[in-house]
């Protein structure tokens, strides 16, 4: 089972602007009652989206000119709080395939990559030149390059990390561990079939 090879997202974006926006707030704790992963993305951001009665409230993704968005951006300090991992899911499954922000917590970070969601941090003035092209432009076409670790939108370019394993991981192909694993398992059955201290 050979993993897509993620070398770059092209796509639309939208800004959810603030710092510390924790994986709570991502996904609220009282949806994680799921078997699977599936449907999450109806809940993404829900509680500061929705009113109890429903109702929208003023968010980004409340705003038609922003539907199908495909890159997140956001501030510094991203994904933090628990580890929970529906975070990250319900990002992808709400449709978005890149994020961009300050820098993110570590394991939200890790989340994403073994999603094949790349994380790029970029410079809180470049995020707010991407923001301000998007906001004058929604339809404004986004390219996240992560092999060349750099953001190209409207004719301009700012730099963007990507962290070295996990641009590796996501340019290569390698970043479903256990994807991996199952691609691995005729030669690990071979070996495990040589070590006499695993003989029946």
């Amino acid at each position: 089972m050979a993993l897509e090879k993620i070398t770059s997202i092209t796509g639309r974006g939208v800004c959810v602007p603030g710092n510390d926006i924790d994986t709570d707030r991502i996904i609220p704790a009282r949806f994680m009652k799921c078997v699977t992963f599936d449907g999450l993305g109806e809940f993404l951001f829900f509680d500061v989206r929705k009113n109890a009665d429903g109702t929208d409230k003023p968010h980004p993704l409340n705003e038609a000119r922003f539907k199908g968005a495909t890159v997140l951006l956001s501030g510094a300090n991203f994904g933090c709080g628990s580890s929970r991992e529906h975070a990250p899911q319900a990002i992808q499954k709400y449709g978005f395939r890149a994020i961009v922000a300050e820098n993110f917590a570590e394991i939200f970070f890790g989340n994403c990559t073994t999603l094949g969601i790349p994380c790029a941090t970029a410079a809180r003035e470049d995020i707010a030149k991407i923001a301000a092209a998007i906001e004058k432009n929604p339809a404004l076409e986004i390219v996240v390059d992560v092999a060349k670790q750099e953001i190209r939108f409207g004719g301009q370019s700012v730099k963007a990390e990507v962290r070295a394993a996990a641009r590796d991981a996501l340019v290569n192909g390698r970043w479903d561990a256990i994807g991996e694993l199952l691609d691995g398992m005729t030669a690990m059955k071979a070996t495990a079939a040589k070590l006499p201290y695993l003989a029946a």
